[in-house]
């Protein structure tokens, strides 16, 4: 694989990289030696001081990706860091809105073309793409753990997650379908047309860096859309990372753009993208907040749009249910990528007669199966939040919980590992008045509420003005059907705890969002429909 020091169009490096002719994969070991038996504080890192010396250096581009080149930012560079240790990884083109609008030229001027090239061989490249992509898989999961700081192993299975949208998508490129439609003329018939609505803004978070482009990104490719993507100022690699390995697989030069940004230049060029008149399609997720300001963007020109927004999931646990299977899938849930996950359970509604039970298990569970550390190190389940204001937040509802009533089962406070660490916390007397119970938290804390009904549960639960997944575990079928049917929410999961998958639909109702990722829908996202009247027949 090409480095980044042979590429003609890629500037002086910032980073640092393996000296020519080294092995370019990470030194950090997949397999470390076991650790000590867990005890309280921070376990030790043998050897890990973060850095961009531990990634791998084939896959890691500094530069945004336009036209199928690498490019400078005008205005210089942007520092990346490792939310774990502080260290900087490296420093990243910060491109501002000339060079949004550039990269738009670019995806339009490729859209010509890419919208004309058959279904099969989008198909072929889509598959390329995923190939290289599993080829690759651990040192894209490296690049992950270092600037998300979710453990390796989770990594490794977003790295998995986020090809398979891009194998999806290739086969679905062959099945997009339009109709023949026999109208009462005789001598007539009607037509419909998909066809690619054109170039697509792509907006992705932070925690998902990878998957959130793939699952976007695949279905714009097989629709025959070209696109242009920000990715969260804090994870700018693993966008990059997708550039170089398209660029590997054959995509052609425009078709995927990258133009990452700083956190200050954030705004502008997401209006620069979302008020460009090239731009005919805008994919977002992140905050609702930020959402809203996005679609005043698109209505100046009635842009389509896609929005996967803030969510705020209930967990419903029956008298009825399974306490050992709910605990677990609790554990799952709530505590994945530290509980900054937009569809990690929020808020424990747990019907009294099983309430004590629960909140015993689950806090033994927690103490027992979730351990606090670096993602590199091999037994860490629970990394760092994202910065230290992700912190903050947690912390702000643990106390304001506790001074309105509620109690620390467990955890409570910011973790002794480092500054963005936060012990995996259960709270118990919890109110609907609480800030836990009334805004998304994106951390690990885990409040539970203590109900008497279904009907009561099913009133919380279906308060916020959000409903993107929700949870509950039950053993009586009439009870399954009700409150599945009766949450507020695009996804239910019953008796389970994960249910992201990508054959199905991924979106939200009420201010979670528009549209739906994933799935045999998802591309439709991406297609306008186009009505012909076929006369004198």
């Amino acid at each position: 694989m090409t480095s980044c020091l042979q590429l003609q169009n890629c500037r002086a490096l910032r980073l640092a990289w393996p000296p020519p002719g080294a092995n370019p994969r990470p030194l950090y070991p997949l397999a470390l030696p076991p650790l000590p038996a867990a005890g309280p504080g921070p376990h030790p890192l043998r050897g890990y001081s973060g850095g961009s010396a531990w990634l791998p250096g084939a896959l890691l581009r500094t530069d945004s990706f336009v036209g199928g080149r690498w490019l400078p930012a005008a205005a210089g560079t942007f520092p990346v860091q490792d939310p774990a240790s502080g260290a900087q990884l490296g420093r990243v083109a910060d491109c501002g809105a000339a060079e949004a609008r550039g990269a738009v030229n670019a995806a339009h001027q490729a859209f010509c073309s890419w919208k004309g090239v058959s279904a099969k061989e989008r198909s072929s490249l889509l598959r390329k793409w995923y190939d290289l992509m599993i080829k690759n898989k651990d040192d894209l999961a490296k690049i992950i753990t270092a600037e998300n700081g979710k453990p390796l192993k989770e990594a490794q299975g977003e790295i998995l997650y986020s090809a398979f949208f891009l194998e999806w998508f290739s086969e679905e490129a062959r099945r997009i379908y339009g109709d023949i439609i026999h109208t009462p003329a005789k001598d007539r018939r009607g037509l419909v047309l998909k066809q690619p609505v054109g170039v697509a803004a792509i907006i992705t978070p932070w925690n998902f860096p990878s998957a959130m482009i793939t699952r976007k990104v695949g279905a714009a490719l097989a629709a025959g859309c070209t696109v242009v993507v920000k990715p969260a100022e804090d994870t700018p690699f693993s966008a990059l990372a997708l550039g170089e390995l398209a660029n590997q697989a054959g995509i052609p030069a425009g078709v995927y753009n990258v133009v990452p940004c700083s956190r200050e230049k954030a705004k502008e060029v997401g209006e620069a993208l979302c008020t460009d008149p090239l731009v005919s399609k805008i994919s977002f997720t992140g905050s609702t907040a930020t959402g809203k300001i996005l679609l005043h963007y698109a209505a100046d020109s009635v842009k389509r749009v896609s929005m996967e927004l803030g969510g705020h999931a209930p967990f419903i646990v029956f008298d009825s249910a399974n306490v050992d299977q709910a605990v677990a899938g609790a554990l799952a849930s709530k505590y994945r990528n530290s509980g900054q996950t937009c569809i990690c359970a929020n808020r424990f509604l747990v019907q009294k007669g099983i309430h004590d039970s629960f909140v015993k298990k689950f806090a033994e569970a927690i103490n027992r199966e979730l351990r606090v550390g670096h993602g590199f190190e091999e037994r860490t389940t629970q990394g760092p939040l994202i910065n230290e204001k992700a912190v903050e937040k947690v912390e702000k509802q643990v106390n304001d919980a506790v001074s309105k009533g509620a109690t620390i089962v467990t955890g409570g406070k910011r973790h002794s590992f480092g500054k963005n660490f936060f012990e995996p916390t259960l709270l118990s007397n919890v109110t609907s008045k609480m800030l836990c119970s009334q805004e998304e938290t994106f951390g690990p804390l885990a409040p539970v509420i203590k109900f008497d009904t279904e009907e009561e549960a099913l009133a919380i639960a279906n308060a916020m003005n959000v409903g993107l997944a929700g949870y509950f575990y039950s053993q009586d079928p009439a009870q399954i059907w009700r409150v599945a049917e009766q949450l507020e929410v695009g996804m239910v999961g019953v008796n389970e705890g994960l249910l992201s998958t990508v054959e199905c639909p991924f979106g939200g109702v009420k201010q979670s969002g528009l549209g739906r990722e994933g799935s045999k829908y998802g591309i439709d996202e991406y297609l306008e429909l186009k009505y012909v009247c076929y006369g004198g027949l």
